[in-house]
């Protein structure tokens, strides 16, 4: 269901708060470099997914999940006050696996490219199997039956 104007104003300013804190209120040392890629608010208002992208390696990753569950209480606190809205939606952060996702489409592409390449490669030189022309024309004398 495509989301309302509403749902993604809300989106648009809990994207801006979450980073926000997340640039400069939350001192957790496992945060790492995180990037807020979308929010998905559901239609009643009551609940935001955060998606986020990390840079590093798994264990950083995982780190910064635990940061970011950690941090949840006080970026829904913030987002609440931001919203000024009856009640404020919960939050949850999920790891956005759309880059992953990208590099093996990307991985793919190259693996495709290079064997349309190999094949193109056989094909320039080979020649076609049987006659040049195998069609009967009308123009052609007919040939002579066999005795």
């Amino acid at each position: 269901m495509p989301e309302s104007p509403r749902q993604r104003q809300v989106a648009d300013r809990i994207r801006e708060v979450a980073a926000r804190q997340l640039g400069g209120r939350v001192k957790d040392p496992r945060l790492g470099f995180v990037t807020i890629t979308e929010v998905r608010v559901t239609g009643d208002l009551h609940h935001a997914t955060i998606f986020y992208t990390v840079l590093g390696s798994p264990e950083e990753r995982a780190d910064t999940a635990a940061a970011l569950a950690s941090a949840r209480g006080l970026i829904r606190s913030k987002v609440g006050q931001a919203l000024g809205l009856r009640l404020t939606p919960s939050i949850d952060f999920r790891l956005d696996e759309l880059p992953e996702g990208a590099g093996r489409v990307d991985d793919a592409l190259r693996e495709a490219q290079a064997r349309d390449a190999a094949i193109a490669e056989l094909a320039a030189g080979a020649s076609h199997a049987g006659d040049a022309d195998p069609y009967k024309r009308h123009d052609d004398p007919p040939e002579p039956a066999a005795s």
